[in-house]
């Protein structure tokens, strides 16, 4: 028998169906490959830059840690924090306005930076609603007036007639002009008609730091950012800014209840993305935040740190964005407050 003769035509076709099938196969299997690229599944294909707008050591710093560190454990991709500060979160901001879309950088966003800053600063540039794609509302945090012990003040209302007694002579602290912080003593001072020194820094935790050493006497921050402070007597809680008590610093009465009726100023922080990110994954990542949120070691994480989470969808977190934009305008317009 002749080893080398030809393949019959029977043979023949059969090999060009076969070669035919494996060439439909791959055909098949590389579609369904960039098919699988780019579905909401893939995402995240590499690590995430989550910039957050203030210093380390800030409330803000602290739950962006916090979540990165959760969407890490979750999908086994890095979520990489970068801290950039400046004009009262509004670089940090900028930055992330200007980037890419695609999901790999987002903001722990904050009240100050997307609902207050934009009435302070009318030539940002960047657009609180329009340069962002809401992705989820992580806490609201109340913010707490602390004092220096030097201070011979014992509550508000003392707090109060001591600032009437002593004009422009308390001097306090915050992360910065147009910060939450700023913008919160104000309102207590425009709701009862004290004057004070206002002393920005670039920051959050060197403004704590400069209270703790008396460099200053008063601030009126986020409650994570003066707890370990609080607990070592460093510093002294006269008001929290919730319309009610809050269960970490129970024995400290609110605003409202101790001499302004009325006043809330709390806090709120969530994450958000460049605009024109894909619906898919603004769902993906709202999903897996609001699934961090509830469970058991960022709840107590979050808790323990005077924050009160807020799982909810993208939609409720854009209508709070706009809600207090509106409502911080009107605060700054009346208040006549300017930088």
């Amino acid at each position: 028998m002749d080893k080398h003769r030809s393949p019959s035509p029977a043979v023949s076709t059969l090999n060009r169906r076969r070669t035919g099938a494996i060439a439909l196969l791959a055909g098949m299997l590389a579609c369904g490959t960039a098919a699988w690229a780019q579905a909401p599944g893939a995402y995240p294909s590499k690590s995430i830059r989550m910039v957050i707008p203030f210093t380390p050591g800030g409330s803000a710093d602290i739950l962006g840690r916090a979540m990165g560190h959760e969407l890490t454990k979750a999908w086994g991709q890095s979520v990489v924090p970068e801290n950039v500060a400046g004009a009262g979160g509004s670089i940090g901001a900028d930055r992330v306005a200007k980037a890419a879309g695609d999901g790999y950088t987002l903001l722990m966003g904050h009240v100050g930076t997307l609902a207050i800053t934009p009435s302070l600063y009318p030539k940002l540039p960047y657009d609180p609603v329009r340069s962002f794609t809401p992705i989820a509302w992580v806490a609201r945090v109340p913010n707490v007036l602390v004092v220096h012990p030097a201070l011979p003040v014992t509550d508000l209302p003392s707090f109060i007639a001591y600032a009437k007694a002593h004009p422009d002579q308390i001097n306090y602290s915050s992360g910065g002009n147009g910060s939450a912080a700023h913008m919160t003593m104000s309102y207590l001072a425009q709701q009862t008609g004290v004057r004070m020194q206002h002393v920005p820094y670039k920051g959050t935790a060197p403004a704590v730091n400069d209270l703790v050493a008396g460099q200053v006497q008063a601030l009126f921050t986020g409650i994570p950012a003066v707890l370990a402070q609080l607990k070592a007597g460093q510093v002294k809680a006269l008001a929290v800014s919730s319309p009610q008590r809050v269960t970490i610093l129970s024995q400290v009465p609110t605003v409202a209840e101790a001499a302004v009726p009325g006043f809330e100023a709390d806090q709120w922080y969530g994450i958000v993305g460049p605009a024109g990110m894909p619906k898919a994954v603004v769902e993906q990542l709202n999903a897996q935040i609001n699934a961090s949120l509830q469970s058991p070691a960022i709840l107590e994480r979050l808790q323990s740190e005077g924050a009160q989470p807020m799982p909810s969808s993208s939609q409720v977190f854009g209508e709070l964005i706009a809600k207090d934009l509106e409502r911080w305008r009107k605060v700054i317009q009346d208040s006549g407050m300017s930088l």
